[in-house]
């Protein structure tokens, strides 16, 4: 489990080799089993090197309880939450996902996507293996819906993690491909130390968290992209094992907490193309003060549990943009489609390009200082790199 990592030298390999969770279940014995306890290193009476003491969790008569995220998981003794790496050792919840990862890269910050944040710099990426959500057509399944104990990992503790962003002259830290809700200690360390060093941190998640960890997060990260994955409470619970109402909740917080946030909703065939339902969306973005929040839409591609569905028509996603647009959305993008116009920053106020891409990378850019350079509007973002 234990591997070095050189300079520029990134791994990202994961395990397919066992089978995914159950929809549904709530929890995994761990404990019982002595491979696992082998690849956990924990020896009799002691958690082992890449375990943690969780944050947010309580005593209960029947076990612990976990607080970090709404399901809200209670483990008796070896037993691990859905998200796969938070355990109960010896009535101590543990996290098993601390200095572990199992995918380590440098990515350009529009890969997050985050396109009004730093734009044409480079994010060190990092991820341990868990997700806390259930997604029928999860992109990264191979490593989101495993254990960290079924993955192949390198060794890279926060401060290891900072001094590679270092060498490797990236400007921020992006926690990203699995959910880091579920590495969460590992993540929050690793942000306080870049912080300290000038290094911003990005938090790419699906937003399922309480709001007590959501807000002291919020004190070291600076940017988020939030996947808002629909907006039907029914759908949300039978695509995404999860509900929408705390990832609501979530948005409103990043805001009011001044991290800067942008919006990624993945448009499903049959699932979550439905123009009303999108509608709805657009009215509770704006509604709630996100009118400037960039709105990315995603093409969805089949792969996992919907590989039986077509990849979303690319007019579906034009029209998605459109009514967002004429319904108060400044900046409304098309993501997974190379070379579409809506991969450019327009300026809202006289329509002009004032970012122009071409995939990941940009080929113009003619913002000064965070403004229009045709009609001085200023433009919402963190532009200074």
């Amino acid at each position: 489990m234990k591997n070095s990592i050189s300079k520029r030298e990134f791994l990202k390999y994961c395990s397919a080799a066992a089978a995914g969770f159950a929809l549904g279940s709530c929890c995994d014995k761990v404990f019982a089993n002595p491979t696992i306890n082998a690849l956990l290193s924990i020896p009799a009476g002691e958690p082992g090197r890449y375990s943690k003491e969780a944050l947010f969790y309580r005593k209960t008569a029947n076990g612990l309880q976990c607080t970090k995220c709404p399901h809200g998981c209670l483990l008796n003794k070896g037993e691990a939450g859905i998200c796969r790496n938070r355990v109960n050792y010896d009535n101590r919840l543990y996290s098993i996902a601390y200095g572990n990862p199992c995918a380590v890269h440098v990515d350009p910050i529009e890969k997050k996507p985050l396109f009004h944040f730093l734009p044409s710099t480079k994010a060190f990426s990092i991820a341990v293996a868990g997700c806390n959500l259930r997604c029928l057509n999860c992109q990264n399944w191979q490593i989101s819906q495993f254990s960290p104990t079924e993955t192949e990992n390198i060794e890279l503790m926060p401060d290891q993690a900072v001094a590679q962003c270092k060498e490797n002259h990236c400007k921020s830290i992006a926690y990203t491909y699995s959910e880091p809700n579920t590495f969460y200690e590992y993540g929050y360390d690793t942000a306080a130390i870049a912080r300290r060093n000038g290094i911003k941190n990005v938090w790419k998640s699906s937003g399922y968290i309480n709001e007590e960890p959501l807000r002291r997060l919020c004190k070291v990260i600076d940017a988020a992209n939030i996947d808002l994955k629909g907006f039907d409470e029914r759908i949300y619970r039978k695509l995404n094992g999860a509900s929408l109402a705390p990832v609501l909740r979530t948005l409103s917080v990043l805001k009011e907490e001044g991290v800067w946030l942008e919006v990624t909703n993945l448009v499903v065939p049959t699932w979550t193309d439905n123009p009303d339902m999108m509608q709805k969306m657009y009215a509770w973005l704006h509604n709630n003060g996100l009118s400037e929040c960039p709105l990315h839409f995603s093409r969805f591609t089949p792969l996992y549990k919907l590989n039986q569905l077509p990849s979303t028509p690319v007019a579906v996603l034009e029209k998605a943009r459109d009514i967002a647009l004429k319904s108060g959305i400044k900046y409304v993008y098309i993501g997974n489609v190379p070379g579409h116009q809506a991969e450019n920053t327009y300026c809202h106020a006289c329509g002009r390009i004032v970012i122009e891409r071409k995939g990941f990378t940009i080929v113009q850019n003619d913002l000064v200082e965070g403004t229009c350079k045709y009609c001085k509007a200023k433009i919402p973002g963190e532009w200074k790199g």
